[in-house]
């Protein structure tokens, strides 16, 4: 039986060698007009998931978002890390920098994500100043794998650590709509 066995797998590597020989000059040959593929291909951010939701903003709310985008590009990064801050802040917060509210607040949240200065977010002055919450937010953001092409909602699930983790994604067209209004203002 070892033997039957031994000589199946030699022929399996024959054959794959063989293939290899073959078909190695004719790849080497290829057109690579034809066969090239772009260097660079723009990346589209994936569609909205489920039913979305939409706010009216004030003059303070608009301020913030303008922050996050102002915060996101100094990190150096893209579009899509605004407007996966801005939908993760429009739900924490509706984009408002949050104080503490008392028995209605999340134990300690604060700020446009409700972060919490215990759980190591940084001080409450720290974390109620939109430019560092932001900051701290996409520091959490860069350290999850592949979260440029991941569903908005799991990318700031995975920074967040929300009880709502779906909860996310209904903001993400409002998100998109304000990146694509304030990114170049």
């Amino acid at each position: 039986m070892n033997t039957i066995f031994r000589k199946s797998m030699l022929s399996v590597a024959g054959l794959a060698f063989a293939g290899g020989v073959f078909a190695g000059p004719i790849a080497a040959h290829a057109n690579p007009a034809v066969d090239a593929k772009p260097a660079a291909v723009a990346v589209q951010a994936p569609k909205p998931q489920g039913d979305q939701s939409h706010i009216t903003l004030n003059d303070e709310q608009t301020a913030n978002v303008k922050a996050i985008i102002a915060a996101t590009k100094k990190a150096g990064l893209p579009e899509r890390a605004a407007v996966i801050s801005i939908a993760t802040s429009l739900q924490e917060s509706k984009l408002e920098n949050l104080g503490h509210l008392g028995d209605k607040n999340d134990h300690d949240s604060l700020g446009l994500f409700q972060q919490r200065p215990s759980s190591g977010w940084g001080t409450p002055e720290q974390i109620t100043d939109p430019e560092y919450s932001t900051t701290a937010f996409l520091k959490g953001l860069k350290q999850v794998d592949g979260w440029q092409d991941m569903p908005l909602t799991v990318a700031a699930q995975t920074v967040q650590v929300s009880a709502y983790p779906d909860a996310y994604a209904q903001w993400e067209q409002q998100a998109t709509d304000l990146v694509a209004q304030h990114w170049n203002s």
